[in-house]
């Protein structure tokens, strides 16, 4: 990127909402459901003379998510009609929000929100049938928050950062999936390129349904924008899509301002004072809140966890539920839960990876792997019962027989219990040495890192049962 020029990017994120109804009737909310045209009514196809009512459980959902994120939750709100015609919208409007949203203000991985408003999803609609377009109401009507940035990211990597920022957080508040493979979450970027500190002309760029969209859609345009200008011409304010097979943008239409749309207040749905609502208290509902992502970050790594399993843990549902388990059966001990999470990053994953019968997300690791056990390996580590590699084999038999079988039983069983005894290793560290005296010589010269091989020795003699910290001490101590 040329460094003379400031790059300014404002994010536009639509979440579904996780509920049982849509927005404003009775139709199921299901993102699963593939038969078109099934989930409808008269109110969310927009048939004259029906009356919508809001979805009190949305309501919730984004007063809960502006609580998380440190915003300003409105006293006074109230839907408004935005009028625009497309195949799509079958009233011929979007209920939304415009003067009066939910939330103002607040941040999210460092970057400031200016708003989160509720409005209903559209239908969704299908071009590569031939001639013609084909439109799958289920999804119209479907609660869907805006959430829009301030105007204050950099970069395409940042952009792409707060994304996923917002997509845990959705998560971790369980009020959506925001899966963006399945369209539950989409975002749009608006770019201007200047040389200075006043903006440059902004072009947005709509429905980027992947982290990787978003981080090549933005790099296309910023360096589209710079050469238009290095070359003297102008950028001109449009609406541009993302074309994925080729990696470029390309325009849709003209921008379009806020008085194209003909606001005005939805004369259907009554106005909303939060304080006259006993069950939309923000002080109740910032109660209901979970950890958060950025507070199980800190208290994780105040535990001494790396930043790497840090985010393991953090952003994987499964894997994080799985390892407060663990720690919990540890009683939360530093020493047993750093050595609990080593084998549950390293080797279990390495396990799974090799497994072509299962996958990070969808395994239940417990069924693989039971809690119990995972904690009883770091127990009997710590006790010096058995080394590392015993460990290891403890955790690939059970991994592979999906066995129950308690890990001191198992040590027994797999005849992996550490020889700690000084009195029966004593003879074989004798041997050892008796056999390697090259070694023997290079250490009484001074090289004391080869104890490390005559320890190894050690651990091949005892077929990995022989404690290497008592081996290394009666290889120093019979060397002198």
């Amino acid at each position: 990127m040329n460094e003379a020029y400031k790059v300014t990017i404002g994010l536009e994120v639509h979440a579904e909402l996780k509920t049982q109804t849509k927005m404003f009737c009775n139709s199921k909310n299901d993102p699963d459901e593939k038969r078109p045209n099934v989930n409808v009514c008269p109110v969310c196809m927009g048939y004259p003379g029906t009356l919508p009512v809001a979805n009190m459980e949305a309501i919730k959902h984004v007063i809960r998510v502006g609580t998380a994120i440190n915003g300003t939750i409105a006293d006074y709100t109230e839907f408004d009609r935005k009028n625009y015609f497309y195949p799509d919208i079958p009233k011929g409007y979007q209920i939304t929000q415009y003067k009066y949203p939910f939330v103002t203000g607040g941040e999210l991985a460092g970057v400031k929100i200016t708003r989160i408003h509720l409005e209903e999803d559209t239908a969704r609609s299908s071009h590569d049938t031939g001639d013609f377009s084909l439109v799958d109401f289920n999804r119209a009507g479907i609660p869907l928050m805006e959430l829009v940035t301030e105007p204050v990211i950099h970069s395409a990597e940042q952009a792409s950062m707060f994304a996923k920022e917002l997509q845990l957080l959705l998560q971790t508040l369980r009020v959506g999936e925001a899966n963006m493979e399945k369209g539950e979450m989409r975002v749009e970027a608006n770019i201007s390129v200047s040389k200075t500190d006043t903006f440059g002309t902004k072009c947005e760029v709509k429905n980027l349904n992947s982290f990787r969209a978003v981080e090549r859609a933005i790099a296309f345009e910023v360096a589209r924008h710079i050469k238009l200008l290095e070359e003297g011409s102008k950028v001109v304010q449009e609406t541009r899509g993302w074309d994925e097979v080729k990696e470029v943008t390309f325009s849709q239409r003209v921008k379009e301002d806020s008085h194209d749309y003909r606001y005005f207040p939805e004369p259907d749905l009554p106005k909303i004072v939060i304080s006259e609502v006993p069950e939309l208290n923000p002080n109740t509902l910032k109660q209901s809140l979970p950890e958060l992502p950025w507070e199980k970050r800190e208290r994780l790594t105040k535990l001494g966890l790396k930043p790497d399993d840090v985010e393991v843990f953090v952003r994987n549902r499964n894997w994080g539920d799985y390892f407060e388990a663990v720690s919990k059966t540890l009683e939360n001990e530093p020493k047993k839960v750093l050595l609990a999470v080593n084998y549950i990053t390293s080797d279990l994953a390495g396990l799974i990876k090799k497994d072509e019968t299962s996958s990070f997300d969808s395994l239940v690791i417990s069924d693989k792997v039971p809690v119990s056990t995972m904690a009883g390996i770091a127990e009997i580590i710590v006790e010096g019962l058995i080394s590392s590699a015993g460990a290891k084999k403890i955790l690939s038999h059970t991994y592979t027989n999906v066995v129950k079988t308690d890990p001191r039983v198992l040590a027994s069983e797999l005849d992996l219990v550490q020889k700690s005894d000084e009195g029966e290793l004593t003879s074989i560290v004798q041997s050892i040495i008796d056999a390697n005296p090259n070694v023997v010589a290079e250490y009484k010269s001074g090289k004391v890192s080869v104890v490390q091989f005559l320890v190894g020795q050690g651990m091949k003699a005892t077929k990995g049962s022989g404690n290497p910290a008592v081996l290394k001490s009666l290889f120093e101590k019979i060397l002198g």
